[in-house]
């Protein structure tokens, strides 16, 4: 007699008469790969997004100027415009020539540059990264082949739309993001610092479709002794200085989206009332007799290892288990360089609304060849850096930091190498918080920011993780 096959198996079996049941994970099948030519960068237009196109069963690509960007396609031919003034009518040829692709410029007016070497016929390797007038381009094998054969993004996302990718890793934590969001499953979200992990929850928020807010707590920047006074609230009374009722920031997140960052700070005492919150889904006030019933959704964040801190005792098992319903590991900055020019053109819509952003050539080549080690938190920075250095005209790569360019930094004159230091002591007193310091120093964070370019400081934290 046959057997149905267990009950909440489905497409994830494959089965032969004969053959013993067996699981397959659609995210680890075999996917074929390929090359595929990027635009990555205009220039002359830096917040318009990038373009990729797949190689796969072409032998002849042309890249030349245009009035607008535009594409054809033919019978193993590719014909790609750029509305790029320094690009010549006929600028750049590609062929693949004994499985082998072959950049040749066309006699153009200001040449090719390949791998930063000027040429007018060079081999292509995974990574080589071509100048053609003022647009840098990129060629990279294999690469997965999924996702059309032709996709650009000259709209790029605007601000409300931060997690836009074209990146395969990246892509992967988001359609988990996505399937997870309109549930009430906890999330906890894992990555290096400035990787993102505010932007995820907040996003996940927004696709929850719950009523309420999502209100954001950072778990190490809340004085040890009222963590459980500012998380669950206080009743008049219930301590010196309650001089009134507060509801707390559990309580302010009913029905919509609690939002716990750097949960491996979260204070012993603070882990285990916050474990009942969990259980029981209520919250009782310090001070309070009477628990009030939520409507909780939690999503937690980190950059530790808190497997590593169950071990060490510095946080409960039992907390990380209700937390952990579905883990989002975001990947660094460096695995995921598809996305670095969507994130200039995003991060530069958000810092100049207002201003005609144009990038030269060897500025824009730093940022797309540095690794970013601080991830998007650095970029942020840099990108802030720059723009008020180049007071209103084209950055350059002198207004990128030191580290980003791999150019020394100037000497400081003794009153600047003061003001550095009393600028760093601001920063640490406030664990880096650079929003903190301006309020201290009475000026705009924008005014900090720029401060924090100039003397090639990287601050631990932003008070937005980008």
């Amino acid at each position: 007699m046959c057997r149905p096959p267990p009950e909440g198996l489905g497409s994830g079996l494959v089965t032969r008469r004969g053959d013993t049941l067996s699981h397959v994970d659609p995210e680890r099948r075999s996917v074929p790969l390929g090359a595929y030519l990027w635009l990555e960068m205009e220039c002359e237009r830096p917040l318009v997004g990038p373009a990729r196109w797949r190689l796969t069963g072409l032998e002849n690509v042309r890249v030349n100027r245009g009035l607008q960007r535009a594409t054809q396609l033919g019978a193993g031919r590719l014909s790609i415009e750029v509305p790029d003034a320094w690009m010549s009518s006929e600028h750049l040829e590609l062929r693949l020539e004994n499985e082998q692709w072959m950049a040749r410029d066309l006699g153009s007016k200001n040449g090719l540059l390949v791998d930063g070497q000027r040429t007018e016929e060079a081999p292509l390797g995974n990574g080589s990264l071509l100048l053609v007038g003022h647009t840098w381009f990129r060629f990279r094998s294999g690469v997965p082949l999924d996702g059309p054969a032709v996709e650009d993004l000259e709209s790029a996302p605007g601000p409300t739309e931060p997690l836009t990718t074209l990146s395969p890793v990246f892509k992967r934590v988001l359609n988990r993001a996505k399937a997870i969001a309109p549930t009430r499953v906890p999330v906890l979200i894992t990555g290096e610092s400035g990787t993102g992990k505010e932007v995820l929850a907040r996003s996940i928020h927004a696709m929850s479709g719950r009523r309420g807010a999502m209100v954001a707590v950072n778990c190490g920047a809340i004085p040890p002794n009222l963590v459980e006074a500012e998380l669950f609230g206080h009743k008049k009374g219930a301590f010196s200085g309650a001089d009134a009722d507060r509801p707390g920031l559990v309580k302010a997140s009913d029905g919509g989206t609690l939002f716990l960052d750097e949960i491996g700070d979260l204070p012993a005492p603070a882990q285990a009332a916050f474990l009942r919150v969990l259980q029981e889904a209520e919250v009782l006030p310090v001070g309070g007799l009477r628990p009030t019933p939520l409507d909780l959704r939690v999503l937690a964040a980190t950059h530790q290892d808190l497997g590593t801190l169950v071990k060490e005792k510095r946080f409960r098992h039992d907390l990380l288990a209700r937390l952990d319903g579905v883990t989002l590991a975001l990947p660094p900055l460096r695995e995921r360089p598809e996305d670095l020019p969507l994130l200039v053109g995003l991060l530069l819509r958000k810092l100049a609304p207002d201003r005609l952003v144009t990038l030269a050539p060897d500025a824009a080549e730093a940022l797309l060849e540095h690794p970013w080690p601080l991830n998007v938190r650095e970029l942020e920075q840099a990108l802030a850096g720059a723009l008020a250095l180049s007071g209103g005209g084209p950055i350059g790569a002198g207004h990128l930091p030191p580290a980003v360019t791999g150019r020394p930094p100037r000497e400081l004159s003794p009153e600047e190498s003061r003001h550095r230091e009393e600028l760093l002591e601001h920063l640490r007193q406030h664990n880096g918080n650079v929003s903190a310091v301006a309020r201290v120093l009475g000026k705009h964070r924008t005014q900090v920011v720029r401060w924090l370019a100039r003397y090639q400081i990287q601050s631990r934290t932003l008070s937005d993780d980008p």
